[in-house]
């Protein structure tokens, strides 16, 4: 397969595009992150989300340490050619490293950030020392 598919992105300067993970059975958007061309054509080869750590300036398989996997059923482009989503399968029901199902746990109200969403599964035990 040639590379081409991976030009028709908008990267930006500096060679990444957002990812937004969806759960493919529920819809429900679990995390966004960022992906370069290296992680999006692992993931493409290998079918589960491998991303681009801004912080660590390297590419991160989601779940290699946690074990919360995601597999990925398939990747759609939006119409600007700049955002890519995933539809995946959240192995382990856990997409933040908070230990809850989904990144986005707080819900404005009433002028005030509330969590909304309980913790499944302890950080610590997810990433040990």
């Amino acid at each position: 397969m040639s590379d081409n598919w991976l030009e028709q992105i908008q990267w930006t300067a500096d060679g990444l595009a957002p990812a937004i993970a969806q759960d493919a059975a529920s819809g429900r958007v679990l995390m966004l992150a960022w992906m370069n061309r290296e992680s999006l054509r692992r993931t493409v080869e290998c079918g589960e989300a491998v991303y681009w750590s801004r912080s660590r300036q390297q590419l991160w398989r989601k779940g290699e340490t946690s074990g919360n996997i995601q597999k990925v059923r398939n990747i759609r482009l939006d119409c600007d050619h700049d955002v890519l989503l995933l539809d995946i399968d959240q192995i382990g029901g856990i997409a933040c490293h908070t230990g809850r199902q989904s990144c986005f746990f707080e819900e404005l109200r009433e002028g005030e950030w509330t969590v909304t969403d309980p913790v499944l599964k302890d950080p610590h035990a997810m990433y040990p020392q």
